[in-house]
């Protein structure tokens, strides 16, 4: 991120929710760099790597977090934590779309993995990632976001810790606990 303290970039958010599209201009140079790195490591792990570049996903993201019209942020983390769930929207509408290409094709083999961070090799798998967790959110909120934020956002550890305001030792084993109750569900 650029030079700019952290409050600046709470401040233009909050006036961006608002409705003040001068602090929407403002705050584009500050976060798209930002959301391009996010979105770079995101894709190095494989997700969606087959179906679209980093500069692709950012545009798309920043184009439908733009579009918004009731935002409300509070600080960056509730920021981040939309743009991780935009990414991941993204990424899922287009495993959809790779999926519905190969139907009448044959059946697609699954492999599942027991590394998250080993990501999904297929539009089934990313598919099947992504209703595992719709299905962890109802159970348990935070965890669900956690997890949308390290693998769809790209996020480190050291940054949701410290986006959430929680230590990295709990982030770690927020993770933990999610990757377990993810496997067993894909694997139901």
């Amino acid at each position: 991120m650029l030079l700019v303290e952290k409050h600046e970039v709470t401040q233009l958010l909050m006036s961006w929710s608002k409705g003040d599209r001068a602090a929407l201009d403002s705050l584009t140079p500050i976060l798209y760099d930002e959301l391009r790195r996010l979105a770079a490591a995101h894709l190095r792990r494989g997700f969606g790597s087959e179906t679209i570049q980093p500069t692709a996903l950012v545009h798309e993201a920043y184009l439908k977090l733009a579009d918004q019209e009731s935002l409300e942020f509070q600080n960056r983390a509730q920021f981040f934590g939309l743009a991780a769930q935009v990414m991941r929207t993204i990424l899922v509408d287009h495993a959809r779309s790779k999926a519905a290409a190969k139907r009448g094709g044959g059946g697609v083999p699954v492999t599942l993995r027991d590394d998250l961070a080993a990501a999904p090799e297929s539009a089934v798998e990313i598919l099947m990632l992504h209703d595992a967790l719709e299905a962890l959110a109802l159970q348990d909120a935070r965890k669900a976001k956690i997890v949308e934020m390290r693998y769809f956002g790209g996020m480190t550890a050291q940054e949701i810790a410290d986006l959430m305001d929680i230590s990295v030792a709990t982030i770690g084993r927020e993770i933990r606990v999610a990757h377990a109750w993810l496997l067993r569900r894909m694997q139901q």
